[in-house]
Order: structure tokens, then C-alpha cells, then sequence
């Protein structure tokens, strides 16, 4: 009986512990709505997430490709000096996109909530 105590808390205690890490992982990761996301998309670094064949499928205008498969390799080429917007199908991936930038000392990092799959405003594609 016991044993079956203490292997209740220790669940516990690894429930508490990925909660507070998720909870700190977000500080400093702005989670935008679809307005305030298409606002200024000209003066910001655009950042599909998203394998090729879907962001030719459709994207955000001004959108770079930069599929999370080759993100590791290819982020260097983001600026640290410029906002980032991030956006995946919706939205777990530009989080974890966007926890990688910022342990690379990112600071103005924005993630659009539920992805493109919400998005409303205007898509660019090549079949259009």
C-alpha cells in the first residue's frame, strides 16, 4: 500500500514539474490572435513552418518557407534585430520553433494561435 502511495506522488511531482516547464518555456513567446497577427506583416520576419507542399498549397503573403523538419539548420539566416512571426497548420510547432529561437537569444518572438488552419485574411498559393 505504501509503495502505491509514493508512486502516486512521484506522477505527481512529474505532472507539476512539465507543467511549470511548459508554463516557463512560453515566457517571452507572444500567442496572437489572427488580427493582431496580420497587423504590420511587412515589417516583420514571416515564417511558415509548414513541409513545402502545404505552404505552396497556400500561405500568408510575404511568408518564407522554413519547414520545422530543416529548422534547426536553417534558423541562424533569422535576424535577432527584426520581430518574428511564426506559424505552423496549428500552432504546436511554432512553439517549439519559437523556444528554440529564443534560447538563440530572440527576444520579440510571435506565435499565431491555432495556426493557418483559423486564418482568414489573404492566402497566396500557386495554383491561384
Amino acid at each position: 500500500m505504501e509503495s502505491w502511495i509514493i508512486a502516486l506522488i512521484i506522477l505527481a511531482v512529474i505532472i507539476i514539474v512539465l507543467v511549470i516547464n511548459a508554463f516557463i518555456s512560453m515566457r517571452g513567446v507572444n500567442m496572437l490572435t489572427e488580427e493582431e497577427f496580420g497587423k504590420d506583416l511587412r515589417k516583420v520576419q514571416l515564417i511558415d513552418l509548414r513541409e513545402k507542399d502545404k505552404f505552396e498549397h497556400g500561405h500568408i503573403m510575404g511568408a518564407r518557407n522554413m519547414p520545422i523538419s530543416s529548422f534547426q539548420m536553417k534558423k541562424g539566416g533569422i535576424r535577432k534585430d527584426v520581430p518574428v512571426y511564426l506559424y505552423d497548420q496549428n500552432g504546436r510547432t511554432a512553439l517549439r520553433a519559437a523556444r528554440m529561437l529564443k534560447k538563440d537569444g530572440h527576444k520579440d518572438l510571435n506565435v499565431l494561435k491555432q495556426g493557418i488552419a483559423k486564418w482568414t485574411g489573404k492566402i497566396k498559393s500557386k495554383n491561384r
